[in-house]
């Protein structure tokens, strides 16, 4: 199966008491004792990120490892990713970890990776990045369109709920035209497909939710899906 868990926003490093989101994930691979790699490109490689990462996943049923594009653990980045049973991508600029991937060829591993049947997971940024385009703040000044891997069909808004400027701007964008239909999570829900199609939806607060937005006969439509909580 290729798997891809999407948060709109969540897991340790936003919800440090909730292990929900970071524990169905880990769920989702057939090992009793999953290797899960964290890649926190997004961040610069934050310190802090990656600590918190280890201090959260250290307590749970796993073999906790990162990958740093900055001081890599290996030249052979593909043996190391291909080892893994899931990649969980950090949050951060979205543009930067795709220009890094790429320069770096991780891009191409990753797709590899997922094909082969790891489970590829993230946050924000390591939502973003599985869609075809989706919906980023890594410009700065305004919120703006990033054309992205492509793995998943269609585009992607985190933060839905979280942050004031994320929901009008892609409302705004499919109405325009700008980006197509796609998916969004609030903080605290996460999208999971299976072979590119969505399965479920999941989430690790009693009132988050995943919605569906299309434009149809010139309007933006948002569905509210079936969201599971986990608690």
């Amino acid at each position: 199966m290729r798997q891809i868990i999407a948060m709109g926003g969540g897991g340790f490093s936003m919800e440090p008491d909730n292990p929900l989101l970071d524990l169905y994930i880990l769920g989702q691979s057939e090992k009793r004792k999953p290797k899960v790699c964290f890649v926190p490109t997004a961040s610069g490689d934050a310190y802090n990120y990656v600590e918190r990462f280890y201090s959260a996943f250290r307590s749970h049923e796993c073999t906790p490892s990162h990958l740093s594009l900055f001081r890599p653990p290996t030249r052979d980045l593909e043996a190391y990713v291909m080892d893994k049973d899931i990649i969980y991508v950090g949050g951060g600029s979205t543009k930067n970890l795709l220009a890094l991937w790429k320069e770096w060829g991780l891009d191409g591993i990753l797709r590899k990776a997922w094909q082969r049947g790891t489970i590829l997971a993230g946050v924000s940024a390591g939502s973003i990045c599985w869609f075809e385009e989706g919906v980023t703040d890594s410009f700065g000044d305004e919120m703006e369109r990033l054309q992205c891997l492509g793995f998943l069909k269609g585009s992607n808004c985190p933060h839905y709920d979280g942050e004031a400027e994320w929901r009008p701007a892609y409302e705004q964008f499919v109405g325009s035209g700008k980006i197509a239909g796609g998916f969004a999570a609030d903080d605290g829900a996460a999208l999971h497909f299976i072979d590119e199609e969505l399965v479920r939806a999941v989430s690790s607060r009693p009132d988050a939710k995943a919605y569906e937005i299309t434009l149809e006969n010139g309007k933006v439509t948002e569905k509210v899906m079936k969201t599971t909580y986990l608690g």
